[in-house]
């Protein structure tokens, strides 16, 4: 497959002509019960496996794309963003995290293997249906605990991959057209003042909403040391973690309404702290915040509801997926609900960066 537009800005990723992609700390949910929206606490840092080509494993050179670290049992929410309609599909170890069903090059309806965008704002697990997700929850390759060792049966892949689709030249057509007619019509408006709600809160883990200040990062002993070229890593996957109310959105659009040809595909590995210091000479970030803490702070929680959008249904496949602590054990504190002041509702032009490199998977 010919390589697919994307970029590395700073540390979003751009897909093709507007879809911007960020990798979100967070909370990690206990595996019993159904929670609101943890929050965002900062983005993870994302490199190209290109500027270390020297240091990442051989197969980490075939694939291609970024990679990102993640502690054994952190958490994470991938954060969306779209000038234009979009749909793009996510993989957690080429498993579909929206149908369950093995990655696949094309856009499919029955059942749906992708999110649109923009109205998808972010996506924080596997699709489990009836208004929920299982956290996306990072687990070491080889013991089956990932999404794709319990869907598929092996390990081969691990990591995440993105896949985007913008509109197809009718339908883009269409659609610039009908944007222009509302920027017509606010501009005659404009005399009117303002209609937004200017108290709203801002938007669950977007671009300048509040977050807490991240945690200093430990001093490396003797300082950062450097991976040997070919080195293997300690290679990651996604597993399931706890649920949360947050709707995987049914597309409304007619599938012909899509592109043939993604717009931008990338391969997102994932990598220890450790392995990171070693390739990147980097410090890590720090250790995960601690759940308990933060809710005793009186820190926020978040819940959004979209009326006008339809949820899809339980993905099968994705059904029978057991939770991270049914392999690793369970090494919850007690946990500490937020208290129902602390759960706040919420509504609903980038630089170019660096070219990411694409390979073959």
């Amino acid at each position: 497959m010919a390589a697919a537009a994307v970029r590395l800005d700073g540390n979003t990723l751009l897909l093709g002509e507007g879809v911007r992609v960020r990798f979100i700390r967070t909370l990690r949910l206990p595996e019993t019960g159904t929670h609101p929206l943890p929050p965002g606490l900062g983005e993870f840092p994302v490199r190209r496996v290109e500027d270390h080509a020297d240091t990442v494993p051989p197969e980490w050179r075939a694939r291609g794309g970024v990679f990102v670290p993640m502690y054994l049992r952190e958490a994470m929410w991938l954060s969306f963003d779209s000038a234009e309609p979009a749909a793009l599909q996510v993989g957690a170890g080429k498993v579909c995290a929206v149908s369950g069903r093995p990655w696949s090059g094309t856009l499919r309806r029955d059942p749906q293997n992708y999110v649109v965008l923009p109205r998808q704002p972010w996506l924080d697990g596997i699709n489990s249906g009836r208004g929920t997700v299982r956290q996306f929850v990072a687990v070491p390759l080889g013991l089956g605990a990932t999404v794709e060792g319990q869907v598929t049966g092996e390990e081969t892949w691990g990591g995440v991959q993105l896949q985007a689709f913008g509109l197809g030249g009718p339908a883009r057509a269409a659609w610039r057209a009908e944007q222009e007619e509302r920027a017509r019509r606010a501009a005659a408006a404009a005399a009117a003042g303002p209609s937004w709600d200017a108290g709203a809160p801002p938007a669950y883990g977007a671009p300048g909403a509040p977050m807490p200040a991240p945690m200093a990062a430990p001093a490396a002993p003797g300082g950062p040391a450097r991976a040997r070229a070919g080195r293997p890593a300690a290679a990651m996957g996604l597993g399931a973690g706890g649920t949360m109310r947050q709707e995987v959105y049914r597309d409304d659009r007619p599938l012909s309404d899509w592109a043939d040809e993604p717009s931008g595909r990338v391969f997102v590995h994932l990598v220890t702290p450790p392995e990171w210091r070693r390739i990147t000479g980097e410090e890590p970030p720090a250790s995960p915040v601690d759940r308990a803490a933060y809710t005793r702070a009186g820190l926020p929680w978040y819940d959004y509801d979209d009326a006008s959008a339809t949820d899809l249904a339980p993905a099968g496949p994705l059904s029978d997926v057991k939770p991270v602590g049914e392999w690793l054990g369970d090494d919850h504190a007690p946990f500490v609900p937020p208290a129902p002041h602390q759960i706040h509702p919420l509504g609903g032009a980038p630089a170019p960066g660096k070219p990411v490199g694409d390979g073959d998977w």
